[in-house]
C-alpha cells in the first residue's frame, strides 16, 4: 500500500489558500480515481482506492500544517507503510506556478509541513511532489502569498495542473518519477 498525503490547513476559510494545494491535489486524485468517501481517521481525513494497479491511502492531516507529521506517522504506523512508500504533495514557492517536480528525500526548505513529517517519521526519505505556486518576489510578502487565496487568473494554470496530476498519477504510483515529471511538463507546455 502507498500512502499519499496532501499537506494543507483544515479551516474551511483556508480551502483556497495556495498553502492548501496539497489538499487540492489529493482531492482531485480521489475524485478522478473513484476513491471511497473521505472519513475521519488518524487525526485527519482518509480515502482509500486504487491508482492504476496500486492500492493507495490518501490522507489530509487535520492537525494544521505545522503538525502534519503527527497524522502521517499514525497512518503509516497503523498500516506498517515504510517511509519510502509515502509521498507528500505540497506547495513549493521556488517553482513557477503550475510546475511540478518530484524528489525523494532532502531538506524541508522552510516548509513546516515537511519539517513536521521529517521529525515524526524520523526520516527525510519519503517522496515529495512539489507543486509550484511561484514566489511573490520579496521575502516579506511570502506569508501573505502562501496564506492567500488563488486568484482568478491562477485558475488558468491551477486547474490544468490538478487535472494533469490526477491523470498522470498511475505513472507516479508505478514508481516512475522521471516519466511522471516528463508527462507533467508536456501537459504544461514547458520548454527544455
Amino acid at each position: 500500500m502507498l500512502l499519499w498525503t496532501g499537506l494543507g490547513n483544515p479551516e474551511p476559510g483556508m480551502s483556497r489558500h495556495r498553502h492548501n494545494v496539497g489538499f487540492m491535489a489529493v482531492d482531485r486524485i480521489a475524485s478522478r480515481h473513484g476513491f471511497t468517501p473521505w472519513r475521519k481517521r488518524f487525526r485527519g481525513e482518509v480515502a482509500e482506492g486504487r491508482v492504476g494497479t496500486h492500492k493507495v491511502l490518501l490522507l489530509k492531516p487535520m492537525t494544521y500544517m505545522n503538525l502534519s507529521g503527527e497524522s502521517v506517522q499514525q497512518a503509516a504506523a497503523f498500516y506498517k507503510i515504510p517511509v519510502e512508500s509515502i509521498t507528500a504533495f505540497h506547495d513549493e514557492l521556488d517553482l513557477a506556478p503550475g510546475r511540478v517536480r518530484v524528489k525523494r528525500g532532502g531538506g524541508a526548505a522552510g516548509h513546516n509541513g515537511l519539517r513536521s513529517m521529517d521529525r515524526m517519521l524520523g526520516s527525510q526519505d519519503y517522496w515529495r511532489v512539489r507543486l509550484g505556486i511561484g514566489h511573490p518576489g520579496a521575502r516579506e510578502r511570502v506569508t501573505g502569498h502562501v496564506l492567500g487565496d488563488f486568484s482568478k487568473s491562477d485558475q488558468d494554470w491551477l486547474e490544468p495542473m490538478l487535472d494533469g496530476l490526477s491523470d498522470t498519477a498511475p505513472v507516479l504510483a508505478d514508481g516512475k518519477p522521471e516519466l511522471f515529471m516528463t508527462k507533467m511538463a508536456m501537459l504544461a507546455g514547458e520548454k527544455g
